[in-house]
């Protein structure tokens, strides 16, 4: 038996299931592949086995169509950092293990920079180890479209939409009043501001949008920032200000370190949120007008209600070019996107070395940032454009979007 093995990792977006039931559509009618596993919580819940058989739960189009329009990770992920196998390649013989076990001959692995680091050191191990049955093939997300080797990542898009429709939104609310006012919007990214980008979307039906943008690639200067703010005020009365959460001083200091505990993650993130807060507080003391800041978290990376209908097809056709190449016999490659044109827009599915992915990072070029480091160019907006069109055809039920459940409780 040939059977195919499929876990998710790192955070969710509204589009990681788009890229699982890609791999289950090609898988399902795929003479190659016998049974079809889900792995719950990443690369812990395949050395845990805790697994579940999804040809038993999606058996047909319309749970897959549901599947899609699931926002997180219907899986479940994990945070767990898979040790270099010459420091300790334990783990690394229980995989084999478990994937003799279970006959496993395909491991598709869909998340972010940290898990095409752990389909790297899997696939190079077995490469070393002279193990050609089993393949290991990496399937790209994330919301903060970070990584390197690919045009973009599936789940930006949708990120972006919503980040673009609230900013849009906002700008609508703030101006019924005659008041001078700030809003601050803090946007996820750590060292890329791709998402704090798209706020400038908002600005495509006419719109002002955010007046004032700031990304994690241009040093952060709180006077600078408080003379832009002044500025602005003057012009509009009432302003947006969309800041990354990563933004950083002259010294490569987060901003938000100042609020924050200094804690670092498994993998060596520091934990930082809280840069709105601080600049609420720096306009209140300094410029003493009416402000407030609002951190959009999980939203961003969770609203599949509003959800790219651009991100959805290609999340779900960069899984079926994993598992395309898993069948070919390819290891130790990621699925990806190459941009042929913006205008018109056409792109073509790739697959990469995991290698040349894995634990790089791909930040905004600075041309696309304008020169005085407080808002994108014209060419960000063509680049980011193309990745918000359509909108999916969500369905209802009770008046709520209806969501796919693969494990725990319904």
């Amino acid at each position: 038996m040939k059977n195919l093995l499929i876990a998710q990792s790192g955070g969710p977006t509204a589009a990681i299931n788009a890229t699982l039931a890609g791999i289950l559509q090609g898988a399902q009618t795929s003479s190659k592949v016998d049974k079809i596993y889900g792995a719950i919580n990443g690369i812990q819940g395949v050395l845990d086995e805790a697994f579940i058989d999804l040809n038993e739960i999606i058996k047909d189009t319309n749970t897959i169509e549901l599947l899609c329009q699931t926002p997180a990770a219907a899986l479940g992920s994990c945070r767990f950092k898979l040790d270099h196998y010459g420091d300790n390649n334990t783990p690394y013989e229980t995989l084999i293990n478990i994937f003799r076990k279970h006959d496993i001959s395909y491991f598709i692995y869909i998340g972010g920079n940290d898990s095409m680091d752990t389909v790297h050191k899997l696939s190079e191990y077995l490469k070393l180890n002279n193990i050609q049955d089993i393949n290991i093939i990496g399937a790209p997300k994330t919301i903060d479209n970070d990584l390197v080797q690919i045009d973009h990542c599936p789940g930006f898009g949708s990120a972006a939409k919503y980040v673009a429709t609230t900013c849009s939104e906002l700008e609508r609310d703030i101006a019924v009043y005659a008041t001078m006012a700030v809003t601050i919007v803090e946007i996820m990214g750590r060292n890329a501001g791709w998402l704090t980008a798209a706020s400038a979307l908002s600005r495509l039906n006419g719109g002002v949008g955010p007046s004032l943008i700031y990304l994690c690639e241009v040093p952060f200067n709180t006077e600078s920032f408080i003379q832009d703010v002044k500025y602005k005020l003057k012009e509009h009365g009432s302003i947006i200000v969309a800041v990354s959460e990563g933004i950083k001083d002259t010294e490569g200091k987060y901003i938000s370190e100042q609020i924050q505990s200094g804690d670092f993650d498994v993998f060596g993130h520091k934990y930082i949120a809280g840069v709105g807060r601080m600049l609420e507080n720096l306009v209140r003391n300094r410029i003493g007008c009416k402000v407030r800041s609002i951190e959009l978290n999980l939203m961003q990376r969770s609203a599949a209600h509003i959800a790219s209908a651009t991100d959805l097809s290609e999340s779900r056709m960069l899984g079926m070019k994993a598992l395309q190449c898993a069948l070919e016999g390819a290891s130790g490659e990621m699925a990806s996107i190459r941009r042929k044109s913006s205008s018109p827009y056409d792109i073509e599915f790739i697959s990469v070395p995991v290698s040349t992915v894995a634990n790089f990072e791909k930040k905004i070029p600075l041309q696309l940032i304008n020169a005085a480091g407080n808002d994108v160019t014209d060419e960000m907006i063509q680049y980011l454009k193309p990745l918000i069109q359509g909108e999916a055809n969500i369905k209802y039920d009770n008046g709520i979007p209806k969501h796919l459940v693969l494990y725990g409780k319904q």
